[in-house]
């Protein structure tokens, strides 16, 4: 069932870039990536209280916290430099260099989480690589 849901997150994703690009025409990148969040906290909240999930908030440990606070800042800054990215440049280009975060999570899942980096993906990372130079250049 996760290959479903990991399909359908590269649909989303790519259709995210496409409007993304189209709607931040002649709107400051900033104000966009806000407008996003807010639609996307919005959406997120829904599913907690769609799925009767908001009981579960009090079991959240402070590591946890961390965490998602440390990844929400993460993403928040993502998103930041990817609209302006997509605003200065070609979607065609910015969407395989912002793909690049495959190879170096699977650089960083290898050192911090202890994940094995089989020749696999070493093969995989490589051939991300060399498309994406391709691809940008």
């Amino acid at each position: 069932m996760w290959a479903v849901f990991a399909v359908l997150s590269a649909v989303f994703a790519a259709l995210t870039s496409i409007l993304a690009k189209v709607g931040i025409d002649q709107v400051n990148s900033n104000l966009a990536t806000a407008i996003r969040t807010v639609v996307v906290v919005a959406m997120a909240w829904g599913m907690v209280f769609l799925t009767n999930a908001q009981g579960g908030i009090s079991a959240v440990s402070r590591r946890s916290w961390l965490f998602l606070i440390l990844s929400g800042l993460a993403t928040g800054a993502s998103w930041l430099c990817y609209y302006r990215a997509l605003q200065l440049g070609e979607a065609s280009r910015v969407v395989p260099i912002d793909k690049m975060s495959i190879v170096i999570t699977l650089v960083l899942a290898a050192v911090f989480l202890h994940e094995k980096f089989t020749a696999k993906s070493l093969i995989g990372a490589a051939l991300i690589t060399a498309g994406t130079l391709l691809m940008a250049i």
